[in-house]
């Protein structure tokens, strides 16, 4: 199965989630995955960055975008939690 998700998806989705899950949303970029029913709005509102690993899995599997994302996520909600 090729790749779906493009390269700028995942750039931009490493630095702005929610814009680039609604940009691709809007760009029918996320059709071909099977995330149905309430699941995929409730996350992409709130945990974004989750919702982008999903997408990553699903598409390349254990790849290593899905590193990076997963560390960035990592870096983001550990920054978050520190004051």
């Amino acid at each position: 199965m090729p790749e779906q998700l493009s390269l700028w998806f995942l750039i931009l989705a490493l630095f702005l989630p929610r814009i680039c899950l609604t940009a691709a949303y809007f760009l029918d970029n996320l059709t071909i995955y099977n995330l149905s029913g309430w699941v995929a709005p409730t996350l992409g509102v709130l945990i974004p960055r989750a919702l982008v690993l999903i997408l990553i899995f699903q598409d390349r599997g254990m790849s290593p975008w899905l590193l990076v994302h997963a560390i960035g996520m990592a870096v983001v909600y550990a920054a978050s939690n520190s004051n």
